[in-house]
């Protein structure tokens, strides 16, 4: 039993490795501050990266690797596959990936500036993913997937400079009107929840890359 789970834990190390390796380029790599870890060090890495005080930085390696999974998953759809509805209740793959941007967008007003909402001109191009639902289905269609994976990229370059202006101190900081007498909630937390939010609807588009017409099916 442990020789064939270590097997298994080791094929897709190995698998994974070759996927994003062969989809990143070198000098996309992060670069860690910490060790004698080499300069161009890759995404399986999770620590202090440079540029970024510690514990930002760790959270920088985490968002690198969640961010790349997504980008290798869907890179190679073409635009019927991207807005391929599952059903009337499901939301494609297209907003998905749209919702992603979304949703960091709002963690960026929200800690970078202290804002609690989306103004008028941020609505107008991140209410429909944010919501998704029939707002989403309706207007989030007829574009390649390149178009989305470059408004993602965009929102998480100006998460990135922002990043390397903060420090610990403030990632730590409890945020009031978010906090319960029983439950702080701090800073990390919110963009610790970017970074699940991420790995939950990469799931949610492996899913539906499952249920594409004329998708294999699964072997296991």
């Amino acid at each position: 039993m442990r020789t064939s789970i270590y097997n298994r834990r080791s094929f897709i190390t190995r698998s994974a490795a070759l996927a994003l390796s062969a989809a990143l380029p070198a000098a996309a790599l992060p670069v860690f501050a910490a060790g004698n870890q080499p300069a161009n060090d890759d995404l399986f890495m999770i620590g202090p990266v440079k540029g970024y005080s510690p514990q930002i930085g760790t959270l920088v390696s985490m968002l690198n690797y969640n961010r790349q999974t997504v980008i290798q998953s869907v890179q190679s759809l073409n635009q019927e596959q991207i807005d391929f509805l599952l059903d009337g209740h499901a939301n494609t793959i297209a907003a998905l990936v749209l919702h992603l941007g979304a949703t960091e967008k709002f963690y960026q007003i929200n800690t970078f500036e202290g804002r609690q909402e989306f103004n008028e001109e941020e609505k107008k191009r991140w209410e429909a993913p944010m919501e998704l639902g029939d707002k989403g289905r309706k207007e989030i269609k007829g574009k390649e997937i390149r178009y989305y994976l470059d408004l993602i990229a965009e929102v998480r370059s100006k998460t990135l400079d922002e990043f390397k202006k903060k420090d610990d101190q403030w990632l730590m900081a409890v945020d009031p009107k978010w906090s319960k007498p029983d439950r702080p909630l701090n800073t990390y937390w919110k963009w610790f929840h970017v970074c699940e939010h991420e790995s939950n609807h990469r799931g949610q588009i492996a899913f539906l890359k499952s249920r594409l017409p004329g998708a294999k099916p699964a072997s296991e």
